[in-house]
């Protein structure tokens, strides 16, 4: 019997298992997909000379993350690798906004859009190198972060107080506009809110747009060398070095609760799979506490909450090999390893308006990768394994285009929007499409049949919207990784800081589950020391 079952070898899961055989634990993971990862995997699909990473792709809270960074996985063999540049927004008119590793390049690319714009910029970046440390210290704790968040109160202080604290909620094309004159640094930070379902306009889309910029000033954008399944490949090794197992193709469809304790799991087949002190769940709050604990071990009032759960913006995504690197009309484009494509922060205004009114864009802001471009081991010299993806509406009320899509996605409206995309890359890169050799389209229900975590295509485990963040993630209330049911702990994106390849949500839930082991063995010594004295009193 292993001391800790772990349901799902995503990322989170692989973290959180790999820190409890730290510990000493015997930790079983049990994968319903044919092979480890989750959303971090890569194959040969589109064509056998390239390498294409199937849902996730660059990792800057990675190359942040303490967690992963105190996993040491470069012992197992993990390398990162970067492209020349970061990021890219080019515009029709030839102008062209690039974030780079170097401050110097940034603050020029964004000055030429207008006089004073990489001052402004280099001023953000100040702002972030003070509180740095105190914001990664506090993302990656459990909330509330009560000594993270005093050291980050003392910074926040020194930086400006409610001041910062205001910037910080801003919608971003506010930010943007208090701290640019021209629209550079204003497409930077807008874009990168729109790497989660942040309009321009939300509410706190300012903070995470800047968070994201300063992420990729910092420690870039990168890779791992080979493919996204390098990092799994990286965890993998070394739980099982550390007498850790992980068995795939088996789905887990019951946490098996007894007085009141999860004391396993059972699989489709019907093995009954027992855990003695632990059970950790990487997969969404809706599938924990709506389909693998049965409700009468629920409190009322967390099921009728997660009737308001709200999952992010459903993803389509395209996977190409290219003959050539992409002919951008814009030069710096070509040394982006992620590329923005909207006209505009109003394009993305006008693009988050269609998604929350249930329309499929008909120019959708599109996120575009260069995989080899980023790591020359993708594919062979001279060509480009490149990937796009834009997000669509959970539930189409109508197309915004000319095409009639209906959000069936069958394979005629499969097709279609992919052209769409390509559409929309041909207007930047005009003769991208006649260097298709071959690709491959990753519509939503693909996407969740490939992961379940990603509902709907959702990729990020839940809205990254302040309402349900912090202590209202996953519902009001909760925001730690312990359950209503003693020994059962939600390890993944679903809990916070949410989305994204940084383990946090599988470091917390580990943690969580040694301090009650402890906080256990801790009173089970008191008592029969208790008793001991007792007996010697008599």
């Amino acid at each position: 019997m292993p001391d800790a079952v772990v349901i799902g070898a995503g990322p989170n899961g692989l973290v959180a298992a790999n820190l409890l055989a730290d510990a000493g634990w015997s930790v079983e993971v049990l994968e319903a997909q044919d092979e480890p990862g989750g959303a971090v995997r890569h194959d040969r699909g589109v064509d056998p000379d390239f390498a294409s990473d199937l849902f996730s792709a660059f990792y800057p809270l990675a190359a942040a993350s303490p967690v992963l960074a105190g996993l040491n996985l470069e012992r197992e063999g993990l390398s990162w690798s970067h492209a020349p540049k970061v990021l890219a927004h080019p515009l029709r008119d030839g102008r062209c906004a690039v974030l780079s590793r170097d401050l110097e390049e940034t603050a020029a690319s964004l000055e030429a859009f207008a006089p004073g714009d990489g001052a402004a910029w280099k001023e953000l970046w100040e702002v972030w190198e003070t509180l740095r440390a105190g914001i990664l210290d506090a993302l990656f704790t459990p909330f509330p972060p009560v000594r993270a968040g005093a050291r980050l109160a003392l910074r926040l202080r020194a930086a400006g107080g409610l001041r910062m604290a205001r910037t910080m909620v801003l919608p971003v094309r506010r930010l943007g506009e208090e701290e640019f004159r021209g629209e550079g640094g204003r497409l930077i930070l807008a874009g990168n809110a729109l790497h989660a379902d942040l309009a321009p306009e939300a509410a706190g889309s300012g903070g995470f747009g800047w968070l994201m910029s300063m992420l990729g000033q910092t420690y870039g954008f990168p890779v791992p060398t080979g493919g996204s399944g390098a990092l799994t490949a990286a965890l993998v090794r070394r739980l099982t070095r550390r007498g850790g197992t992980v068995r795939c193709g088996e789905q887990v469809t019951e946490v098996v609760v007894r007085g009141g304790r999860a004391v396993g799991v059972r699989t489709a087949g019907g093995e009954a799979v027992p855990a003695r002190k632990a059970v950790l769940a990487d997969v969404s709050a809706p599938a924990l506490y709506g389909s693998l604990v049965a409700e009468r071990h629920l409190p009322g009032q967390l099921l009728t909450d997660l009737k308001r759960f709200q999952w992010d913006f459903a993803t389509f995504k395209v996977d190409w090999a290219l003959n050539n690197p992409v002919p951008w009309a814009c030069p710096e484009a070509a040394q982006a390893g992620t590329v923005h494509l909207a006209d505009g922060v109003d394009g993305l205004t006008r693009f988050a308006a269609q998604i929350a009114m249930g329309r499929v864009p008909d120019e959708p802001f599109v996120l575009f990768g260069q995989m080899t471009t980023t790591d020359p081991s993708r594919s062979p010299r001279g060509t480009e394994s490149a990937w796009a993806y834009t997000h669509v509406p959970h539930r189409v009320r109508g197309d915004a285009g000319n095409d009639g899509l209906t959000g069936s996605w069958d394979g005629r409206e499969q097709e279609t929007m992919a052209d769409r995309l390509e559409a929309q890359v041909e207007r930047h890169a005009p003769g991208f499409r006649g260097l298709i050799r071959a690709r491959r389209v990753l519509a939503p229900p693909t996407l969740q049949s490939m992961d379940a975590n990603l509902h709907g295509g959702a990729i990020n485990g839940g809205t990254t919207a302040l309402h349900q963040q912090f202590v209202f993630r996953p519902t009001p209330g909760t925001g730690r990784p312990e359950t209503p049911v003693a020994g059962l702990y939600l390890a993944s994106a679903s809990a916070p800081p949410g989305g994204g390849v940084h383990g946090a949500p599988g470091a917390n839930a580990a943690r969580a589950a040694l301090r009650r082991q402890r906080a256990g063995a801790l009173a089970g010594l008191q008592s029969r020391l208790h008793r001991r004295d007792r007996k010697g009193q008599r």
